[in-house]
């Protein structure tokens, strides 16, 4: 049975790196496809006035955690085994936005593609995401 968005965020709160450090949002949480945003303030930039490189990394593996561990009854959990960043443009100002979508789903590992836009829908980063699933403690 799927969660609803309410109980994915509630179970998601726990994340306080992404949640409160980072301030980053769940818009949407299905198994395989997730949506997370984030307003950018000053704790964001980097020492030229750009966004900084790890809040794409902690916006990308935080969606691509939600997408992949949003049933929260599972048996199981996935963890990033690893990831590949290619930034694409500069982020000129505005919300942030990234979407988590599964490429393929296996019995011990995924692979999820990771993109994040700015606020007008330009693409900033492409993400892959490698995931292992391991017991749920």
């Amino acid at each position: 049975m799927a969660n609803s968005l309410e109980e994915v965020r509630k179970f998601f709160e726990g994340d306080k790196y992404a949640t409160e450090a980072t301030g980053i949002v769940i818009e949407k949480a299905e198994k395989g496809h997730s949506v997370v945003s984030l307003e950018p303030d000053g704790r964001h930039l980097n020492a030229v006035g750009g966004l900084m490189g790890a809040v794409y990394y902690t916006m990308a593996d935080f969606a691509f955690a939600v997408a992949e561990n949003c049933i929260l009854d599972s048996d199981t959990i996935t963890v990033t085994q690893a990831t590949q960043m290619n930034f694409l443009r500069s982020w000129h100002g505005g919300k942030v936005t990234c979407t988590a979508d599964i490429v393929k789903d296996g019995r011990y590992i995924c692979l999820y593609e990771v993109k994040a836009f700015d606020k007008n829908g330009t693409e900033l980063a492409l993400i892959i995401v490698n995931g292992f699933k391991t017991a749920r403690k």
